[in-house]
C-alpha cells in the first residue's frame, strides 16, 4: 500500500469533506487520519490515505473532479514514520492576545531541539473584559537527554516578557 497526503483547501460550504471521501473511496483508498478545520472562512486540512501503488493516477483523477468544485487538493507522499525518541509532553499556554507569542515560543522550543508534533491554537473572549485571550495547545517531542525541566525553565524565562500562563506536563501513553 502506498501511504498519501492530501492537502486542501477551499472556499467554505456543505458537502466538501463528502466530495473528498468520495474521491478516496471511487479510488479504491482508506481514510486513516485527518485534521480538517474551517480557517479564516476557508476550509483547510490534511488527510492521511492508503491505497494501492497502482491506483495513485485514479485518485489524483478523482481529485481534479474535487478540485473542479472549488477544493484545492494537493497530493504529497507520506514519510515512512520512524520511532519517536525523547519524552513527549503536552504544552498549554494562555496571556492576552497580541502579536509574537507563537514567534517567542516556538524560537524557545527550536533553540532547545523540541519537535512540535501537533499544534492548536485559538482566540476566545476573556470572560470578564471580553478582550481577546490567546490559547496555544501542543504536542511535543523532546530530543533524547533534555529532560522536561529544562524546558520548562527556558519557557518560565519568556512568560513574564509574553505575559502568559503555561503548562507543560508529560503526555499519557496512547
Amino acid at each position: 500500500m502506498a501511504s498519501l497526503i492530501l492537502s486542501v483547501i477551499g472556499s467554505d460550504r456543505p458537502g466538501l469533506t463528502q466530495a473528498l471521501a468520495a474521491a478516496v473511496l471511487s479510488s479504491g483508498g482508506n481514510w486513516l487520519e485527518s485534521q480538517l478545520s474551517r480557517l479564516g472562512g476557508l476550509y483547510v486540512g490534511s488527510v492521511l490515505v492508503d491505497l494501492a501503488p497502482d491506483r495513485i493516477e485514479t485518485l489524483r483523477s478523482a481529485v481534479q473532479a474535487v478540485d473542479s468544485q472549488g477544493l484545492e487538493v494537493r497530493i504529497a507522499p507520506a514519510l515512512e514514520a520512524t520511532a519517536a525518541q525523547g519524552d513527549e509532553m503536552l504544552f498549554s499556554l494562555v496571556g492576552q492576545d497580541r502579536p509574537g507569542i507563537v514567534h517567542q515560543v516556538t524560537a524557545v522550543l527550536s533553540g532547545l531541539g523540541v519537535n512540535i508534533e501537533d499544534f492548536d491554537t485559538r482566540i476566545s473572549a476573556e470572560p470578564y473584559s471580553g478582550g481577546a485571550l490567546f490559547h496555544l495547545d501542543a504536542r511535543l517531542r523532546l530530543p533524547a537527554g533534555l529532560a522536561a525541566d529544562e524546558v520548562q525553565a527556558a519557557l518560565e524565562a519568556i512568560s513574564g516578557e509574553v505575559m502568559v500562563d503555561f503548562s507543560l506536563s508529560p503526555a499519557r501513553a496512547r
